[in-house]
């Protein structure tokens, strides 16, 4: 029992191999484990008391319990038997396939790195790059909104700014969580991704077993109180227009309602800005017809260079003013006690009013005037923003509440640092090939543009229209 027993090398380090791994899987990771899920917990329960609403129990599960709870549903085990018959394969291999699918939706939510790291980090990088302001809102309507009730931030697509400007916003109230496209699904961007609590949808993928798996997902994170945000347009704005909805999501989501659950509280929400980072990109795709775009690695390594660059000389002056509105909150249960909801007209609903809390800031307030006539001097343009402005109050639409003097000289700043205007003969003119960017700003901002007055002539909303 106690004779000496001799090994070679190898076969000694790999038991003390396997004795490590094997103390480190029973005695050490448990323990790490517990340590920091209390840590959490903890974290947890002090957000809650700041939070307007808190985090819910849903989306704090284990992901490997949320996916098991998805795959193993009723109506997705359904789902598989159908889809097994369909393909002509065992149960067992669409099963795994609904797995696929459920690992690559279920986010991994993490409080810590959303608090701690995400949110901070959306703060710095909207404040470093805009001006940052609050354009309409409904306060009587969002303290009105049950605390209970899940809610739903309904928005257009204008950046990928969008992410991080929202999250930033409504840090102070709630933890949202994203329905991402397909762009976000590559490695290491996915897992944080994942960790903010976004979920992955793919929206050219038209296979009942995955359609089915995602509405059963964003229904039961309904059902848990899970505060949401999506965009219906399906992506960008390629025209800076807000394009019709899909109904996809909104459908899942009225389809999962019931009158004994919670209620559904849909919030519409618009973005604008300035200067938006890839806005060539967008028109670039726009007139290829290609909605998949990647911009060459080049020009995004020589854009940050130059960024970088005016930062250290102290140069950059930032990207100008980026908003967000608030519309008016829809409740579902209101809307389904009066009957039947379609979700055309309750798609086409929540666009609108998003349309209708549009912020107006200074730049595409000046390519309006400027795509109305080109040639103006500073002094005209002046004038005319003020009584472009003045016409506006009349509409109730949310104006910025700047000096006009500032509005213009802001606006033009942006677009002289940027090539689109240039001097001739004392007027401003829009520069060379720059006439589909100006459009593009114009654009955001077309309704609110009132009817042209007699005698003015054409405005720049029968001209955006053209």
């Amino acid at each position: 029992m106690f004779r000496t027993v001799s090994l070679p090398l190898w076969l000694l380090i790999l038991i003390l191999l396997f004795a490590a791994v094997t103390f480190a899987s029973h005695f050490l990771f448990p323990s790490v484990r517990w340590f920091f899920r209390k840590r959490a917990e903890r974290l947890v329960a002090r957000l809650n008391e700041r939070l307007d609403r808190p985090i819910e129990p849903f989306k704090l599960a284990r992901r490997h319990d949320m996916i098991q709870r998805l795959i193993y549903d009723p109506s997705v085990a359904e789902a598989i038997v159908d889809y097994a018959r369909e393909k002509g394969v065992p149960e067992n291999v669409a099963f795994e396939k609904a797995r696929d699918y459920a690992r690559e939706i279920v986010p991994s939510f993490s409080a810590t790195a959303y608090f701690t790291f995400g949110t901070r980090f959306a703060r710095w990088l909207s404040k470093s790059l805009y001006r940052i302001r609050l354009g309409q809102f409904d306060r009587n309507g969002m303290d009105d909104v049950d605390r209970d009730a899940a809610v739903i931030f309904v928005m257009n697509h204008r950046s990928n700014m969008d992410y991080v400007l929202v999250t930033y916003l409504v840090s102070r109230s709630s933890a949202l969580s994203y329905a991402v496209g397909e762009w976000a699904r590559v490695w290491p961007l996915s897992s944080v991704i994942r960790a903010m609590g976004a979920y992955f949808i793919r929206r050219r993928n038209r296979s009942a077993l995955y359609r089915r798996i995602l509405a059963r997902y964003v229904q039961m994170a309904v059902r848990g109180g899970v505060t949401q945000a999506f965009f219906p347009e399906g992506g960008l704005s390629l025209d800076g227009r807000i394009a019709e909805p899909k109904l996809g999501l909104l459908s899942y989501i009225v389809d999962g309602w019931s009158p004994e659950g919670r209620d559904v509280i849909f919030v519409p929400v618009a973005l604008n800005y300035d200067h938006i980072l890839e806005d060539k990109f967008l028109i670039a795709a726009a007139k290829s017809g290609k909605r998949r775009f990647r911009p060459p690695i080049g020009t995004v390594l020589r854009g940050v260079g130059w960024h970088l660059l005016k930062r250290i000389s102290g140069r950059f002056r930032g990207f100008g003013t980026a908003s967000v509105g608030f519309g008016r909150p829809v409740s579902l249960s209101a809307l389904m006690a009066e009957g039947p909801v379609s979700m055309q007209a309750l798609g086409i609903e929540l666009m609108r009013e998003v349309e209708r809390v549009v912020p107006i800031l200074p730049v595409p307030l000046v390519c309006t005037l400027l795509r109305e006539k080109p040639g103006l001097t500073e002094a005209e343009i002046e004038t005319r923003l003020a009584e472009l402005l003045d016409r506006l109050k009349t509409t109730g639409v949310n104006l910025p509440q700047r000096e006009v003097s500032e509005i213009r000289e802001d606006a033009l700043r942006i677009l002289r640092e940027r090539g689109l205007v240039r001097m001739k003969d004392g007027g401003i003119h829009i520069a060379e090939k720059a006439g589909e960017v100006i459009d593009f700003y114009a654009a955001s901002i077309a309704q609110h543009m009132p009817a042209p007055e007699s005698g003015q002539g054409e405005n720049c909303v029968s001209a955006a229209a053209k």
